[in-house]
């Protein structure tokens, strides 16, 4: 008995210790959550790494209500003064854009980081940026997905209750495609190769584990929340606001020189011309091969079990060079309706800018990336979708 009293004293000390630690850490988060939600008119536009991969930042812009949240790649990092999060910064309209984004960002990337926030964006308005190139490329880029994979993401979706049992057992199957990325967390791979294998005892496994993953998100999580609070003292400014809204008629009519440069550019080449149609077998059998038609279904299906209101944002194909590669419109216009069916089959609204397919001015250099022009046609979209109007292509 003496010893049993000699115990409980120290037994009481550790569970009042453990219940301070908590109760700090639980305050520090609430602090945290405040601040992240009271300066996202300052984080919103803002592009870095800790946005990327963490999901505090990208929630605070979510439940904003002058914030829409768009999702691209390489287009969103561009250094110009028409990008999207550049040009609404001051919320000339009345919304910011939070570009959320980096170079070699590809479907699968977004689809975790759509399932990671879950249930933060139901009603939500987002946009995503599509590239051409994701859905005309047969081989896999791991490297790129490699480069900005995010191991906070990807625990969030797989221990997240967000979607259902089917969308993540093929989304954990497309992620162990790429071994490499979850070999630094076996805990996670093993998550991952339970969720992908559908058998009833991988199943039961999972269930064993789940606390574990719940618990290993919610420190990620706190770690993330601390880490935005850090970057917010130290590199975050005021943000200011003007009024002037945007004459779109006018704004896009004085990009019209950069079209006459590019029309001097496709004389350049026409001696490089080949025979029309030419290359179109080709280009349907790459078109057809290329993965990233089973991440946007991936991608689509995500959403809609989230329950997000989404525009899809496509740039179009560089029809000016592929003139001059003998691939023709008859053929592009395949990858055009394929992208319609699938936002038709799941209610989502989508521009392609298809009239744009052969407009020299639209985008930068034969790449996936827009113009001066070209984004003020995406950010007159982006306006129109904000505020309720059909958007314009």
């Amino acid at each position: 008995m003496r010893y049993a009293r000699t115990d409980t004293p120290h037994l009481f000390s550790g569970i009042i210790a453990i219940v301070v630690v908590a109760t700090v850490l639980f305050a520090g988060q609430m602090v945290a959550i405040h601040v992240e939600h009271t300066t996202v008119s300052s984080t919103a536009p803002e592009l870095f790494p800790l946005k990327n991969q963490g999901v505090v930042l990208q929630r605070a812009a979510a439940y904003a209500r002058d914030v829409l949240p768009v999702y691209g790649s390489s287009e969103l990092v561009l250094p110009l003064a028409e990008r999207a999060s550049n040009f609404f910064r001051t919320e000339p309209t009345g919304f910011q854009v939070s570009p959320i984004g980096n170079t070699g960002m590809g479907l699968l990337v977004i689809v975790e980081k759509i399932a990671a926030l879950g249930s933060d964006l139901h009603g939500k308005k987002i946009a995503i940026s599509l590239s051409p190139d994701w859905f005309l490329t047969p081989n896999p880029r791991w490297h790129a997905y490699e480069g900005n994979f995010s191991l906070m993401t990807a625990s969030e979706m797989a221990f997240g209750t967000g979607l259902d049992f089917g969308l993540k057992q093929k989304i954990a199957s497309r992620m162990l495609e790429c071994p490499s990325t979850v070999e630094r967390s076996p805990f996670l791979e093993f998550a991952l190769q339970r969720l992908a294998s559908g058998r009833w005892f991988d199943r039961v496994a999972l269930c064993a584990v789940w606390p574990i993953g719940k618990v290993q998100n919610a420190l990620m999580e706190l770690q993330d929340h601390f880490a935005a609070l850090d970057h917010i003292r130290r590199a975050i400014k005021p943000a200011y606001r003007h009024s002037d809204v945007p004459d779109w008629t006018r704004l896009i009519a004085n990009t019209s020189r950069s079209k006459a440069i590019g029309q001097v550019e496709k004389v350049s080449r026409q001696d490089e011309r080949m025979t029309p149609g030419y290359c179109d077998a080709a280009f349907q059998i790459r078109m057809n091969a290329a993965p990233g038609w089973v991440d946007l279904e991936l991608l689509l299906r995500t959403l809609a079990d989230v329950h997000a209101r989404p525009l899809l944002l496509s740039m179009p194909i560089d029809g000016h060079f592929d003139d001059q590669a003998g691939i023709s419109r008859s053929a592009r216009e395949g990858f055009y309706q394929k992208l319609r069916a699938l936002a038709r089959h799941y209610n989502f609204k989508l521009i392609e800018f298809e009239e744009h397919d052969e407009d020299p001015a639209f985008l930068l250099r034969h790449t996936d990336h827009l113009t001066a022009r070209g984004w003020l046609f995406y950010n007159r979209a982006l306006d129109d979708f904000f505020h309720g109007r059909i958007p314009r292509s």
